[in-house]
């Protein structure tokens, strides 16, 4: 009897020791733990975009009317249109975690305006009082846009990450001369017929602040490639936009004859970035 009890519990050791030999297997064949999302999505990247403004908004730009002996009147354009002008630009950004990330970029675009404005007075004394004189405006403009952003990448959701984000900057807006055409308006009293030759005005360079609110989406094509399709709204500040004429310097004027309100852009844009870690 007794040599039963020992043979089982020898027969019981070993059965522990076997188990516990083959928990040791499993805890050191067990996975390593990944690391996290968050540590993994750091570091720097590049980007291309190329944008379309769909709808560009500006205040009616004014300017000064100069006589002999001083200012005249102050006018501003009846009616402007800014062109729908494409866009493309390059940066340079940094991933921070998976949520949060920032980037410098530089945009360059450029466009055209077109005007009409209209001052009280007749276009020369060929034409009776009564008349009045109007303009058409056009001018076309450049400008490099150098912004730096901030966005909060929220969260993927099949395969896509929405984002928002915050931009400011500066933009340089360079306009080209200014061609103004002069035509007599009949009112209390017609026009004598006098044609009247245009004048250009010479633009003006000058840097603007611009601020941006973005909206979009990514999508990982591959390991080192992601599709950024977006929205941006932006806003750059008014400046000088066009010289005085020869005549009215003649006059004694000087500086900036018209200034420009400004422009908010409604811009699509779509590029990539390209993942550095």
């Amino acid at each position: 009897m007794f040599r039963r009890i020992v043979s089982l519990g020898i027969a019981m050791v070993g059965l522990i020791a076997t188990g516990a030999s083959a928990s040791d297997i499993d805890l050191i064949n067990a996975p390593e733990i990944d690391v996290s999302q968050s540590a993994l999505a750091q570091g720097w990247y590049i980007r291309g975009d190329l944008g379309y403004s769909g709808w560009t908004r500006g205040g009616r730009p004014d300017y000064t009317v100069y006589a002999p002996g001083g200012v005249s009147s102050r006018e501003s354009f009846d009616r402007s249109r800014f062109s729908n002008e494409l866009s493309y630009g390059v940066g340079v950004g940094y991933q921070f975690n998976d949520m949060i990330r920032a980037d410098l970029t530089t945009d360059f675009f450029s466009g055209d305006l077109r005007g009409d404005s209209n001052i009280a007075s007749p276009c020369s004394a060929a034409d009776p009082a009564g008349t009045s004189c109007g303009f058409k405006h056009d001018a076309d403009y450049s400008a490099i846009n150098i912004m730096a952003n901030g966005y909060v990448d929220i969260g993927t959701v099949a395969g896509f990450t929405p984002y928002v984000g915050v931009g400011a900057g500066m933009t340089r807006v360079s306009w080209g001369d200014v061609n103004s055409q002069a035509f007599c308006v009949a009112g209390g009293a017609a026009c004598s017929g006098t044609g009247y030759g245009g004048d250009v005005l010479k633009g003006y360079d000058s840097w603007r602040f611009t601020y941006a609110l973005m909206a979009g989406a990514t999508v990982d094509i591959s390991e080192r490639l992601k599709l950024d399709v977006g929205y941006r709204f932006s806003d750059t500040a008014g400046g000088r936009m066009f010289h005085y004429g020869a005549a009215e310097q003649g006059y004694g004027a000087a500086g900036a004859k018209g200034r420009d309100r400004g422009f908010q852009k409604h811009k699509f844009r779509v590029g990539v970035r390209i993942p550095t870690w």
